[in-house]
């Protein structure tokens, strides 16, 4: 909880506000705006949402990815202000090896292709 309160102090001068321009603004609709909807585990849990300005880096751990989507809660590593936010993009994520399942149980080489 201490650290949640330094946090805030942190985050305060990347806090945007409504006509800010946050990055999502032009293609997420109103109920798919983080905060916008009741938790479908808990209704009552507040989902609140403030938008940040993308100007911070951090590297996370994920379990996996559908499409240009973290399944799952992807988990904060560290900050990376060694990074530029444009220099972050989906090319540089780590994907795991394609290959037909039939291919492997019947014997033939996955990567022959």
């Amino acid at each position: 909880m201490e650290r949640r309160r330094q946090l805030l102090d942190e985050l305060a001068p990347y806090r945007l506000g409504p006509d800010d321009g946050h990055p999502w603004t032009g293609w997420a609709t109103p109920e798919r705006t983080p905060g916008a909807m009741v938790s479908r585990w808990n209704a009552k849990k507040d989902l609140t949402f403030e938008p940040l300005a993308p100007e911070l880096v951090v590297e996370v751990a994920y379990d996996h990815m559908e499409g240009r989507r973290f399944r799952h809660t992807a988990q904060f590593r560290r900050w990376r202000h060694d990074r530029d936010p444009e220099s972050c993009t989906y090319e540089q994520l780590e994907r795991p090896i394609e290959f037909d399942l039939g291919d492997v149980l019947a014997g033939r080489d996955p990567s022959a292709g």
